[in-house]
């Protein structure tokens, strides 16, 4: 049985992603089930937040896909955590706008917002999450065809 539609954008912003982030000397993590160790930083963190249905003309289905992109740095000692943070959202940022129909699956990818979140927990830590709003189409009967 194939995959959603949402599954393989899910799929194609990871394969965007990966090498944004091994350039950057970052790990990928799909929603990561636990915390990111120090050792496993910095990372670019992709979370799926929500999937709404905004139209429904026909036998086709409008689709609102939201993912957030988090950047995930701690200090290094000789650079803030909210620089390497930063550096590295802006690489995510151009990759996935870059081909904003990630090769046809979708409609179109637009920027909802960002915010910075900087904790002093081991060692300082700076989280860069940013949300973008992914709009497809599918069959209303096949979640697996687009629309």
């Amino acid at each position: 049985m194939p995959n959603s539609i949402r599954e393989q954008i899910l799929q194609a912003v990871t394969g965007l992603l990966t090498p944004v982030a091994t350039t950057a000397g970052a790990q990928l993590r799909r929603s990561p089930p636990t915390g990111i160790t120090r050792e496993q930083s910095p990372a670019l963190l992709v979370f799926p937040e929500s999937d709404a249905i905004t139209q429904r003309p026909n036998d086709r289905v409008e689709r609102q896909l939201v993912v957030r992109v988090v950047a995930l740095a701690r200090e290094t000692g000789s650079e803030m955590p909210e620089t390497i943070a930063d550096r590295l959202l802006v690489a995510a940022h151009a990759a996935l706008l870059a081909d904003l129909n990630l090769g046809g699956l979708c409609l179109g990818i637009r920027e909802l917002d960002c915010e910075w979140d900087v904790e002093d927990a081991d060692a300082t830590a700076a989280a860069i999450p940013a949300r973008y709003q992914i709009i497809y189409r599918t069959l209303a009967t096949d979640l697996s065809i687009r629309g």
